[in-house]
């Protein structure tokens, strides 16, 4: 009614994409996925990325967007 709708989802928006590109460098260091598994198999560390983010965005979702 406000009009202030679309930049609260905005602010949302923007604060979830922020916290899984945090969570995602935090996770893969963590687990250790490096550059160095990138360049000896690539395929695995394209799989375990695809898990991690997975993951990052299931937590982000619950934590951030179905509060």
């Amino acid at each position: 009614m406000t009009g202030e709708l679309i930049a609260h989802l905005n602010r949302v928006n923007q604060d979830a994409r922020e916290q899984v590109e945090i969570m995602m460098k935090q996770m893969a260091e963590k687990q250790g996925v490096t550059e160095e598994v990138k360049m000896q198999d690539q395929m695995k560390w394209v799989g375990l990325m695809n898990n991690i983010k997975a993951c990052v965005e299931e937590i982000v979702l619950k934590e951030i967007i179905y509060v």
